[in-house]
């Protein structure tokens, strides 16, 4: 090994010796001793502590929220980054998207380290080159009108951080999702929005598919969620722009409409039929009792937002 290779190597050991995520819990010194009773109350009593840590950064959540929903209500998109654990993650959310929300899949995108085959066999090196993470990013031609969400639970993964200084250079919100304290992270600029959950030692060191990952998942859930609530894609706490991809969404689609308003089975089945298989569209035919024209006009007319369309109708 070269010198310069030594020192590399020196350096990143002791980085990772600092590491919150890194460190030896305390809590479960024992665990290879425990049975399996005991190993899930100690990794239960970890997990409760997770949604505490993630509370500490509400703000910072609600701020990656309204900068999402601005850029998806622009035309832009919402782009997770990762490695690992973390690159599935947000390429996992991603593909939640449309199917609940009835997105397109380029509004928000997963790119993780290595490629798709990194979602089913891990690609390790492939998180040590920023110059991939840039590459990624030019790819997609990522520009002012998007957010990318940078999740590094180490907030060091050279790939991630790769992706986030080059969509800065871009013009792009950043936002930075780690589990250590915000000063690990080593940016060449500074994140838009630096959400920071230090969960502490994990219950097996280093083992950051657990409670960095439940935190991380946290995060991203609120992040796209919030982001589509705020597109109208939900009236009341109902989801209510989604894909009738399979039987189940057909049917969950039916009830949906059967529950706002009243309807039987063929009458709910009805209004899905004439709505062209558009929930949002057959709930306003079904509640305002008008034409399928008519509720694609008032909810244009209103942003997508049911409540504010039926509104419309107590005002007239």
């Amino acid at each position: 090994m070269r010198s310069t290779d030594l020192s590399d190597s020196q350096k990143l050991y002791d980085q990772l010796k600092k590491l919150e995520t890194e460190q030896r819990n305390p809590e479960t010194l024992h665990i290879d001793l425990a049975d399996p009773g005991e190993i899930v109350r100690l990794m239960n009593e970890q997990d409760k502590k997770v949604a505490e840590y993630v509370s500490a950064r509400k703000d910072q959540i609600a701020m990656a929220v309204d900068f999402a929903h601005k850029a998806l209500a622009k035309g832009g998109r919402l782009i997770y980054t990762g490695a690992g654990t973390s690159g599935r993650l947000g390429v996992l959310d991603a593909a939640e998207c449309p199917p609940t929300f009835g997105t397109h899949p380029d509004q928000v995108i997963g790119l993780i380290a290595g490629g798709r085959e990194a979602m089913f066999v891990a690609q390790e090196g492939s998180e040590d080159l920023p110059e991939h993470g840039e590459r990624d990013i030019a790819e997609l031609n990522v520009s002012d009108k998007d957010v990318v969400c940078g999740l590094a639970a180490s907030g060091r993964t050279p790939y991630v951080l790769g992706t986030l200084d080059e969509a800065k250079r871009r013009g792009a919100r950043t936002v930075m999702v780690c589990c250590v304290v915000a000063d690990r992270v080593k940016l060449e600029k500074e994140p838009d929005v630096m959400i920071d959950v230090p969960v502490g030692p994990e219950v097996i060191m280093g083992s950051t598919r657990l409670k960095s990952a439940t935190a991380q998942k946290m995060v991203c859930n609120m992040i796209s969620t919030g982001a589509m609530i705020r597109l109208g894609k939900v009236y009341e706490n109902v989801m209510v722009d989604l894909m009738l991809t399979n039987k189940k969404l057909v049917e969950r689609s039916r009830r949906i409409i059967s529950m706002f308003t009243d309807a039987g089975y063929e009458e709910s089945s009805r209004l899905l039929k004439e709505s062209g298989g558009k929930v949002k569209i057959a709930l306003l035919m079904g509640l305002a009792k008008v034409s399928r024209e008519e509720a694609e006009k008032k909810l244009e007319d209103h942003n997508g937002f049911i409540r504010a369309a039926l509104q419309s109708y107590e005002k007239d």
